[in-house]
């Protein structure tokens, strides 16, 4: 299929023009202001935050952090929701639609 003129990143087509580093790094801006803040410490969330930091020491950081985060998407989405964050919200449906 042809991608002359397509405005829309679309992952069905082809990855070219997504910046996977970029939605990621968005969501996880907006997942560390929450899983950083002692009021919001639990043992589910100290567990992804070990499992992020082996993620990016890895031999494939960008596709191991992919993975770990397409794996927790649900997760990330009750916490935003929860907190009525619609920004987080946002940043995480694109990185749903571009890049899972």
């Amino acid at each position: 299929m042809p991608t002359a003129g397509r405005t829309v990143n679309d992952r069905y087509v082809t990855f070219e023009g997504i910046d996977f580093e970029g939605n990621m790094e968005a969501v996880l801006v907006h997942l560390r202001r929450y899983i950083d803040d002692p009021a919001f410490a639990n043992p589910f969330w100290d567990r992804f935050r070990k499992r992020l930091a082996g993620a990016t020491q890895a031999e494939r950081p960008v596709a191991d952090r992919l993975l770990l985060m397409h794996a927790h998407v649900c997760y990330m989405a009750e916490l935003f929701e929860d907190n009525d964050d619609a920004a987080a919200l946002a940043a995480l449906r694109r990185l749903e639609e571009e890049c899972f």
